[in-house]
């Protein structure tokens, strides 16, 4: 009997102890579960620029270009771009590309073929050329001159597809 007791007595605090570990690893396990999500959260995060304004686009703000959606800063901007696309075209057709609500199919200063090892990435959108002498072309450009010589309608025209995101 006085094992009995004894073993009772011993296992009981072995229980407590193995009941907060227990609490400890769940608060631990919900704490990392919920830094997971706000990570993801922050990953999926909208970023997107005007083509009117350069500043950054609200997802409720569109308009139809091209068959997709082009995002805007604010509810003027629309306007001002159907009025000018011309104008705004390049930038809107980067930012068609960087939603992928367009897709690239062709070398967009040749319209061949792509070759995956030819690849630069302007703007924040990796692009791909057929050659190593488009590649560098592009690679040599900085800024607006990059943009423009893959986003400009006519290469955009050659090289890209609207996907309808």
């Amino acid at each position: 009997m006085c094992e009995f007791r004894q073993s009772v007595f011993i296992s009981r605090p072995n229980e407590r102890v193995f009941s907060m570990m227990i609490r400890k690893v769940s608060v631990m396990l919900c704490a990392v579960f919920a830094i997971g999500l706000m990570a993801f959260a922050a990953e999926k995060e909208f970023k997107q620029t005007c083509p009117v304004s350069g500043q950054p686009a609200k997802e409720d703000k569109t308009a139809d270009y091209k068959g997709a959606k082009v995002y805007f800063c604010c509810g003027d901007c629309p306007t001002e771009f159907t009025k000018n696309t011309a104008k705004y075209a390049t930038k809107a057709n980067l930012q068609l590309a960087a939603t992928g609500q367009a897709k690239e199919t062709k070398c967009p200063l040749s319209g061949q073929k792509l070759n995956p090892d030819t690849t630069v990435e302007v703007s924040g959108v990796k692009v791909t050329f057929c050659c190593d002498k488009c590649q560098a072309k592009v690679k040599e450009a900085k800024g607006d001159a990059q943009i423009d010589l893959v986003f400009k309608d006519e290469p955009f025209g050659k090289a890209f597809e609207i996907t309808k995101k």
